[in-house]
């Protein structure tokens, strides 16, 4: 598929210098910016499809985790938000099982997306990982399955909504929560968030909706799926530096192989 097959290039003009520059200066100021429709929906039923075909490939883990994930600190009591744990559960695609003509990867090697990406993000190039299996995953969440609340280590992430969920599967955040580079967790407003006494807000998303997120010092989850219908996620990951590759173990807790 060409991009112009893959992406409403109509409603959302990439290459306009003034449409990226609008849509950095959502991003600049809220920290997420959400695109509904974004991805065609012909461009969307093939990759539903190639998730599909490969259903009995996903790496399926539930794993208990901190909020920063991070090994709880024996310095602190294992109430303190830097040590309580919440639940992550879901299965995943890798790279490397999605076929070499996918939808997905035709629009994650495109020049003009990328360059479109840069501006938004502010950053002077995106490249791929160096590994086999971290540049493009789809994420499935069945019924009950949920990602728990933490922090990304990565400055930014780039998510596409294949398949929403009937009910439930809500993206949930608040923005500021910490300050890493300076060494504030923002452990009072995580612990009320984890007590749900904070208010959050709450994205629901189409099929076809592209969400680019600033998820370092914004704490996040993916509330369970409570419909009967899997909650289908494509995550586009790029990093600012080249030959950046996930260690052998990372890999191995995230996708359950090395290649």
């Amino acid at each position: 598929m060409e991009l112009n097959e893959i992406l409403d290039l109509g409603t959302y003009p990439i290459s306009d210098p003034a449409f990226r520059a609008s849509c950095k200066a959502t991003y600049d100021k809220t920290g997420v910016l959400v695109m509904p429709q974004f991805v065609t929906p012909e461009a969307i039923l093939t990759v539903h499809a190639e998730g599909q075909e490969n259903r009995d490939k996903v790496f399926a883990k539930t794993e208990r985790h901190t909020v920063y994930l991070s090994a709880p600190d024996p310095a602190l009591d294992e109430d303190h938000p830097r040590n309580r744990l919440v639940v992550s559960s879901k299965g995943c695609i890798t790279d490397d099982l999605m076929p070499r003509d996918s939808a997905l990867r035709t629009l994650y090697n495109n020049a003009t997306f990328r360059d479109f990406l840069c501006d938004v993000l502010g950053e002077q190039a995106l490249y791929e990982y160096a590994d086999p299996l971290s540049s493009i995953n789809l994420h499935f969440a069945k019924k009950g399955q949920e990602l728990g609340w933490h922090f990304d280590n990565s400055s930014f992430a780039i998510t596409l909504m294949v398949q929403a969920p009937e009910r439930g599967g809500a993206f949930e955040y608040v923005s500021d929560v910490r300050d890493a580079d300076a060494g504030e967790m923002g452990y009072e407003v995580v612990a009320d968030i984890l007590d749900g006494r904070a208010k959050v807000q709450q994205l629901h998303a189409d099929a076809g909706t592209l969400v680019i997120f600033r998820g370092r010092n914004s704490i996040h989850r993916v509330a369970p799926n409570e419909g009967d219908r899997t909650r289908m996620l494509a995550v586009l990951a790029y990093n600012t530096e080249p030959g950046v590759a996930l260690s052998e173990e990372a890999r191995m807790t995230f996708y359950g192989r090395t290649g």
